[in-house]
């Protein structure tokens, strides 16, 4: 049996069969919907909870997190109690050891895995594009990782994460639509899809700037009939990234933070980190976003002006989206075959502390 690849974020769960260029062929929700007896209600009516396994990158709860993995694993990836696989996640920068060994310790207790390994996004990112040195950016629902990689090895002590993603521009955009359309009540997953249909970036501060005065406003019609107006505020959401003052945040932007991350580094690695850059998550994907991004950096005072990664033509046209999952599909390939994962018998004599011998 073939290994399986999981990359559990904040909003969306990707999974599937190690498929090293192709996208992951499960994409869900990283919710729970749980049916829980409400005292305040008569005859203990029950009522539906939404729970989210995973916060800002991280497993907050385990007990969801299990259901969720349940649901993947046995109904959508077709494993039989008895005849489980091998499995690979990938991790977000800066995940706690305490975290590591609790995953561990439900996939070899709970769901009897043959074999386990773990690695972080930044480094599967970069396999994705062909490369084990780097610098990525990845924009997530709940942080933004900055992580420069050489030689396929983290450099922690140099790498960032900012908390803020998606889910704040999406605040952010709900707040702006509010101001233009006071009479509308928005719906969560409808700010979403408008996010995702409408915001874009300017080319440079001042052409935000002078946004202002010059957007065309458009109609738009909501599942629920009612019509909005959208103008400037499209182009909020990708500029406060490069302005986070615009979140309240008192921080430099996102091309000034990868800047000074790599910094960091010893010098003789600059150029091989700037010079392949990648940006990761959804929010890389917005219209205008790579443009700005690439433009500012051409403008940043370090001497050597940060440059994108061009994905390879075989790779799917959403690499961005999935980079995690497309390079733990390469990994799974390679770590398995060759016995580097842990093995039940490993993990049965030394323990969860195990991960942190064979993975990292």
């Amino acid at each position: 049996m073939e290994a399986v690849v999981v990359d559990a974020g904040s909003k969306l769960l990707k999974a599937g069969i190690a498929a090293p260029d192709q996208s992951p062929p499960l994409v869900m929700p990283s919710k729970m919907k749980l049916e829980v007896e409400d005292q305040q209600l008569a005859d203990g009516a029950v009522v539906e909870e939404v729970v989210q396994p995973v916060v800002r990158g991280f497993v907050k709860d385990w007990d969801a997190m299990e259901d969720l993995l349940n649901y993947v694993l046995y109904r959508n990836i077709g494993w039989e109690i008895g005849d489980e696989g091998q499995i690979l996640f990938t991790e977000p920068l800066f995940t706690p050891k305490t975290l590591r060994e609790q995953l561990v310790q439900l996939m070899f207790e709970k769901f009897n895995v043959s074999g386990f390994y773990a690695s972080e996004q930044a480094v599967l990112s970069l396999y994705a594009v062909g490369r084990i040195s780097g610098c990525t950016v990845d924009i997530g629902h709940g942080k933004i990782d900055i992580a420069p990689v050489c030689e396929g090895a983290v450099q922690h002590v140099a790498s960032k994460r900012l908390e803020i993603g998606g889910v704040d521009l999406t605040n952010l955009f709900a707040q702006e639509l509010k101001k233009s359309n006071p009479s509308v009540n928005f719906d969560t997953s409808d700010v979403e899809r408008l996010k995702e249909q409408y915001a874009c970036c300017t080319e440079d501060q001042m052409a935000f700037e002078a946004i202002e005065s010059s957007c065309q406003p458009e109609r738009h019609t909501l599942p629920d009939g009612q019509v909005i107006t959208i103008e400037k505020e499209r182009y909020i959401v990708g500029e406060a990234l490069f302005q986070p003052s615009i979140l309240g945040l008192e921080d430099y932007g996102i091309v000034h933070q990868l800047v000074t991350s790599v910094s960091n580094v010893s010098s003789e690695y600059h150029r091989q980190l700037l010079e392949n850059t990648m940006l990761c998550g959804a929010t890389a994907s917005m219209t205008g976003f790579e443009d700005r991004f690439q433009r500012e950096a051409n403008l940043s005072a370090s001497a050597i002006c940060p440059s994108l990664v061009k994905p390879p033509e075989y790779m799917p046209e959403n690499l961005a989206r999935y980079s995690a999952w497309m390079g733990g599909a390469i990994l799974a390939k390679v770590v398995f075959p060759q016995n580097q994962h842990v093995t039940k018998a490993e993990y049965d004599e030394m323990g969860p502390s195990i991960v942190h011998k064979k993975c990292f």
